[in-house]
This record gives structure tokens, C-alpha cells and sequence, in this order.
């Protein structure tokens, strides 16, 4: 919440509009330290976000697609749905990415955020 949070209202797989509040992605990466902004620049565009979910799930993001000096699409990870935290089998975080025609990389049960780098 100290971070800003912001709400989308979009629909979701199945048509149903539904609003999402969760934080940018971007501001959160910032905060955990990741390159952001100016320092995506040389070996730094080589790192790339892992996203892990409870049941083994994962997606992968570049730095550049989430990062809003880079695009104006925006990456959030939602803490609630309609008003309410999100529910067990979703939550406590999942990962919204409005933009895309399909929701595969909508991350349910988020439990983890990686930087790796594609030289390792």
C-alpha cells in the first residue's frame, strides 16, 4: 500500500469485468534494488524477471517490458480483486498483465520474484 498502489478495470479469460488494485511492477522491482530506468544499459539487458508461483508455475518478463521508462504497458501485482483480497488458489499476489491478448503470464499465487541474467 505504501507504494502506490493502482487499479485497473479490465476483463478478465472469461469476459467478466473485474477490477484489479496492486502495485506497478516496476515500482517494485525499483525498490528490491533491480536495475531500473537509466542503469538498463549494457550486461543489465541481458537480465530478465522470473516470476514463481506456489503450484511451480513461472513467467518470464525483460527488464525493458516491465520497466515504465521503457513502455507505457504497465505489469501489476494485484493484492485484490473487486475490493477484496484475493482469494486462496489466486493470492496473496498475482501478476496482471493487461495488455496481452492472452493471460498466460496472469501469474496466480506469486510467491517469489527473480532477476537472473541470460549470461549464467
Amino acid at each position: 500500500m505504501q507504494m502506490g498502489p493502482e487499479e485497473l478495470r479490465i476483463k478478465d479469460k472469461d469476459g467478466n469485468r473485474l477490477t484489479f488494485k496492486g502495485v506497478n511492477l516496476s515500482k517494485v522491482l525499483e525498490k528490491a534494488g533491480a536495475p531500473t530506468s537509466a542503469r538498463i544499459r549494457g550486461e543489465n539487458l541481458a537480465k530478465y524477471i522470473l516470476i514463481h508461483a506456489k503450484d511451480g508455475y513461472q513467467a518470464v518478463f525483460s527488464l525493458t517490458e516491465v520497466d515504465s521508462s521503457f513502455t507505457d504497458a504497465m505489469v501489476l501485482l494485484v493484492f485484490q480483486e473487486d475490493g477484496k483480497p484475493l482469494p486462496p488458489g489466486i493470492g496473496p499476489f498475482r501478476l496482471v498483465v493487461p495488455h496481452e491478448k492472452k493471460q498466460a503470464r496472469w501469474v496466480r499465487e506469486v510467491i517469489e520474484i527473480e532477476i537472473k541474467s541470460a549470461n549464467e
